[in-house]
Parts: structure tokens; C-alpha cells; sequence
């Protein structure tokens, strides 16, 4: 059942059409992957997607409503959050302030001036849950500028999850993580995309090919393939977009070359 739609979209600034007519539908429950090269319109498709660029043309379709106009913040309410490449979290707080600032917000309390902080315990009780969903319930009162980068990675992932998202949008979330913390990250989104609608952009083609449901691809803002992982590792004309004369064994994780 399709989820997220695009149609036409696409976005222009002067002479650069980051992205340029790309239609897609996404699958409702599936872990859907956008790779493409660097410039080729991935990050600045999540910005259409979420409202940070206007669209120049077409549309976004959220659960079959037009969702083009609206702001951030209903984007987020109707349950389409994202994450970024740069860290979005708040480095002098706790890991626990972190998540409870972000459940608050989904909760609408309007705090008094006297009012402690934890003593609502229905999001207390939503802030734990987050910190266990995201592996962090040992590190709650841990400063976020102490957390080493994989933790603050998930982190900002539980920040997002504690809007309650029904898609959630991630960018590169194995940005700057060595070899451990990447296979940490991918089992972790593979067990998010088991309870939720995952989009993910994301250069580590090992894991892109092992866990996706789909992967499209993008090429100079252009849609130029989609399919099953196995369908798109095989085309010629992503190895000649992307991955050039490199190609990727799926089960075994290793590039090899043509």
C-alpha cells in the first residue's frame, strides 16, 4: 500500500535544477533506499519531501492528501520526519532532556513556570520508551556532547522517533561511523524498518543492497531507476551513473571489479 507519493517534483534555483521531475511511490512498511552520486538531488529531494525547499514543480502526497503547502511542523504531526547529515541535537543537554524535549512537543503540554519537568508521567513513561528503542536507556543522563558520534547518531534518530513517525526520512545516518558502529546502525534501522516506513539516503552500498525493499536512483536531480536491490546492482546503467566499474556482492558485502 503506497504510503508517499511524488509527482513532477521537482526544484530550481537559477541555472540548477537539483531535482527535476521525479515521480515515485513509496511502499507503506517497506525500507526504501535513494543512492545516487554526489549532486545528484537526494538530500535536496528529503528537503521537497519535508517542506524545507518550496517546490518549483509538482507535488507530495502523504496517505493519499496533498501535503505540498504545508509547514514543517504539520508535516512532522501527520508523521513524515527526518533526519540530517549534520547532527541536529542539542550538545549541552542530557541525553534524557534531549528525547523529553521532543516528546513534549508531541504531547502539546504547555509547561507552568514551577512546573518539574518529569512530573508528567505519560511522557516520562514515552521518554523511556524512546531511550530503550534507541539503545540509550544507560546513557540518559549523559551530557550529549560526551556520547561518542555512533550513540549521538542515535540519538538524533530517537529525537525523530519520539514524534511517533510513521515514515521516517534518513539521510546518511552512517555519516562519520567506523566499521562497528555501521553494522550497529544497519541492524538498528533494519529493526525500525520492521515497525515503521523507512526512507533512507545513504552511501554505504554493502548495507544499502542488503537491507533495502527498493532502491531508487537519482542522477543529476533526475530519476533514472528503481527496483529490487539484485535488479538494480545488475543494471548497467547505474554502474555507469554510480558505481562505475565497481560492483557489490549483496550477501558478502565486497566490491569487486569489472
Amino acid at each position: 500500500m503506497e504510503i508517499l507519493r511524488t509527482e513532477n517534483l521537482s526544484v530550481q534555483f537559477g541555472m540548477i535544477k537539483p531535482v527535476d521531475d521525479v515521480s515515485v511511490s513509496i511502499e507503506e512498511g517497506k525500507l526504501t533506499s535513494i543512492i545516487g552520486p554526489n549532486g545528484a538531488g537526494k538530500t535536496s529531494f528529503f528537503n521537497l519531501l519535508t517542506g524545507l525547499y518550496a517546490p518549483t514543480n509538482g507535488r507530495v502526497f502523504f496517505d493519499g492528501e496533498d501535503i505540498t503547502d504545508l509547514p514543517i511542523h504539520e508535516k512532522v504531526l501527520k508523521g513524515l520526519t527526518r533526519t540530517f547529515q549534520i547532527l541536529n541535537i542539542f550538545d549541552p543537554l542530557t541525553v534524557e532532556q534531549n528525547v523529553r524535549i521532543a516528546v513534549q512537543r508531541r504531547f502539546g503540554r504547555q509547561w507552568k513556570l514551577f512546573d518539574r519537568v518529569d512530573s508528567n508521567g505519560e511522557v516520562e513513561d514515552a521518554v523511556s520508551e524512546v531511550l530503550e528503542r534507541v539503545r540509550l536507556k544507560d546513557k540518559r543522563g549523559v551530557v550529549a556532547s560526551d556520547l561518542s558520534h555512533g550513540h549521538r547518531r542515535h540519538l538524533e534518530m530517537g529525537l525523530s522517533l519520539a514524534t511517533q513517525p510513521r515514515v521516517l526520512l534518513l539521510d546518511e545516518p552512517m555519516s562519520g561511523l567506523g566499521m562497528y558502529e555501521s553494522s550497529v546502525m544497519s541492524e538498528f534501522i533494519g529493526d525500525l524498518a520492521r515497525e515503521l516506513t523507512v526512507v533512507l539516503v545513504e552511501h554505504h552500498m554493502p548495507v544499502v543492497l542488503s537491507i533495502s525493499d527498493t532502491i531508487l536512483v537519482l542522477s543529476r536531480g533526475r530519476l533514472i531507476a528503481q527496483g529490487a536491490p539484485a535488479d538494480i546492482q545488475a543494471s548497467e546503467q547505474v554502474q555507469e551513473a554510480y558505481l562505475g566499474s565497481r560492483r557489490f556482492d549483496i550477501q558478502a558485502g565486497e566490491t569487486s571489479h569489472a
